[in-house]
């Protein structure tokens, strides 16, 4: 069981985002999860320094999908990360299965390829419950976690840009 609060962040051990350029690729399956990590995301990249010119969100239909959005995303928008949000509740077949593995591989394909930190935002759960509790309920927010690790990469990405303001 979960214990963390996703939704918990200490704004002061967090790069500011000002300088950085953020893409979001959200699955439309299963909404009401992925309309609100979205939001928690687009709320902490702000909170923490980024420019709504410098985030750009795109819809794919499913989380299957997510993995070609962010290559393409990669491919024609000049990005410092990429969060790629989706949601899979466990069913009665193995269809679970094969989505959440062929999305985590196509995510950790997309990382060894681009010089683009692409940050796994999708939730794998076997009950809506639970992905509720994860999108903004009792456990907090999951995108709210992943835009601080999409800041924190984009960071690393660009330590040589910003070594003299990050201390790098």
């Amino acid at each position: 069981m979960a214990t963390t609060n996703l939704s918990y962040y200490d704004k002061a051990s967090i790069p500011n985002a000002k300088p950085f350029r953020f893409g979001i690729v959200v699955s439309e399956w299963n909404p009401e999860i992925t309309k609100n990590l979205h939001k928690g995301a687009i709320e902490t990249l702000l909170d923490c320094g980024a420019t709504e010119d410098n985030i750009i969100s795109w819809d794919v239909p499913g989380s299957f999908e997510l993995v070609y959005g962010c290559k393409k995303m990669i491919e024609t928008q000049k990005l410092d990360a990429v969060i790629a949000i989706g949601n899979v509740i466990q069913g009665e077949t193995k269809h679970f299965d094969f989505v959440c593995e062929g999305v985590t591989q196509g995510i950790v394909d997309l990382n060894i390829k681009y010089d683009v930190p692409v940050i796994f935002c999708v939730l794998t759960d076997n009950t809506k419950q639970q992905s509720i509790d994860r999108s903004g309920g009792k456990l907090g927010n999951k995108g709210i976690e992943c835009a601080v690790a999409a800041i924190k990469m984009a960071a690393i990405k660009n330590q040589e840009r910003t070594s003299n303001s990050l201390g790098f």
